[in-house]
């Protein structure tokens, strides 16, 4: 049975992307611990160097098991083709490299990640990109934000660390009118919850590292691309449409169509740029993946019933939760994330700065980490710890104010978390 005919999301994270090992019969994805692989002959090399055949040369471009994983989450997000990287980081600079050059710059929202924001404003600027950051929740400024040399338009289904959900439909218009593509973080959402390309994005990017992983245990990312972009459509993209030189002046759009993103994805970004996912990380988030479906309901879950008490907490002053009835985007998330909107928002506590940072100092069952989409409940300041680079204006306008925690709840048992929280929020009163 093909990835194709498996229509079920449960059948998928199972079986995509995956068969029994041929050599063995093995069931599980064998880890592939190896650099290289023997070629059959010289023309067999040859053509696989030529881009003519596709194989396996070299474990920094392709490998069997990171290949099981990158066809696994295509098929979960209904994509054409997929790449796995080193991080969550990875896949963003892989996402964007193709489609940028030194001048070019992208419209991202200001409700990014905090390590996403200092990359776009830092880390762009040594490749000579620039970044504009603009509410998304208005699609008339974001098309007001473009100009001449826009490559894309960037921003997270579900946003970390404020919940907030993006009106996808309205963002990916904004981007084919522009004749740009729209790349969206999935991370907090997994494919289970949402699957941007079927509201019209592009490029989908994941940290394989949280829930799809799910279990805290290695770091990875993934970029899902649509199939759907014309990239020869005008003089935008040349590394997609034009002659590439280091393989005889092959045009990627033109020889490989829907693949073509992917192709380029593997044969110069992770050859180039090196940022490549190893095996055994590859198969700890196969079995992630397996439970996906089961992990995300039980997030949601807890998390709608956690933030529901919260709210009615006198030491509270505002969850940013878009399952609440009471939140500005409760509409957007039943249109976007149909079976819910996930294990991620923010609390706003009355007491301010101090009162976050005792109330993360008292709970027992949380864990204190850099992470979301653990199995564990896990809380972080944002303020005082991923946002704490940006200025006071820049982490309100991310969500991440200095009276913000943010909130990964995890699969324990509900009210053993409330219990937690109550406790820590009498602590730190």
């Amino acid at each position: 049975m093909t990835d194709a005919q498996m229509n079920g999301f449960d059948t998928l994270q199972v079986h995509a992307g995956t068969e029994p090992d041929p050599a063995t019969g093995a069931r599980q994805v064998p880890i592939y611990q190896t650099t290289s692989y023997v070629f059959k002959d010289a023309d067999h090399a040859a053509r696989l160097f030529n881009l003519e055949e596709v194989g396996y040369i070299y474990s920094r471009l392709t490998n069997p098991t990171v290949g099981a994983l990158a066809n696994r989450i295509c098929a979960l997000e209904g994509g054409a083709g997929a790449v796995c990287t080193s991080s969550g980081h990875a896949a963003q600079i892989m996402a964007l490299y193709p489609l940028m050059e030194p001048g070019r710059n992208i419209v991202a929202s200001t409700r990014l990640y905090g390590g996403t924001y200092t990359q776009f404003t830092q880390v762009f600027k040594r490749f000579g990109w620039s970044c504009t950051f603009v509410d998304f929740d208005d699609p008339a400024a974001v098309e007001a934000a473009i100009d001449d040399d826009t490559r894309a338009l960037f921003c997270e289904a579900i946003a970390n660390p404020g919940g907030v959900v993006t009106d996808l439909d309205a963002i990916a218009k904004v981007a084919d009118k522009a004749g740009i593509p729209l790349v969206v973080d999935n991370t907090s959402a997994s494919p289970y919850l949402c699957r941007p390309i079927e509201h019209g994005a592009t490029l989908v990017v994941h940290s394989t590292t949280k829930y799809l992983t799910g279990n805290g245990t290695v770091t990875g990312g993934c970029i899902v691309d649509s199939g759907k972009f014309d990239w020869s459509a005008s003089d935008k993209f040349p590394s997609l449409s034009q002659p590439e030189p280091a393989y005889h002046g092959i045009t990627f759009h033109e020889a490989l169509g829907p693949m073509a993103f992917t192709f380029h994805s593997i044969a110069i970004g992770l050859r180039d740029l090196g940022m490549t996912m190893n095996p055994q990380a590859a198969h700890y988030t196969l079995m992630g993946i397996e439970t996906l479906s089961l992990r995300m309901a039980k997030h949601t879950e807890n998390a709608q019933k956690v933030a529901e008490w919260l709210e009615a907490h006198d030491a509270v002053e505002k969850v940013t939760y878009a399952g609440l009835k009471s939140s500005p985007y409760y509409e957007i998330g039943k249109k976007i994330c149909p079976r819910g909107t996930g294990g991620l928002f923010t609390v706003t506590l009355k007491g301010g700065y101090d009162t976050c940072v005792k109330l993360v100092n008292s709970l027992k069952l949380f864990s204190h980490v850099a992470n979301l989409g653990d199995t564990r409940s896990l809380v972080i300041h944002s303020a005082s710890t991923t946002h704490r680079q940006l200025t006071d204006e820049q982490r309100e306008a991310a969500g991440a104010g200095n009276n913000v925690v943010r909130f990964s709840i995890g699969i324990e048992d509900p009210d053993d978390i409330i219990a937690d929280l109550d406790q820590a929020l009498k602590a730190s009163a």
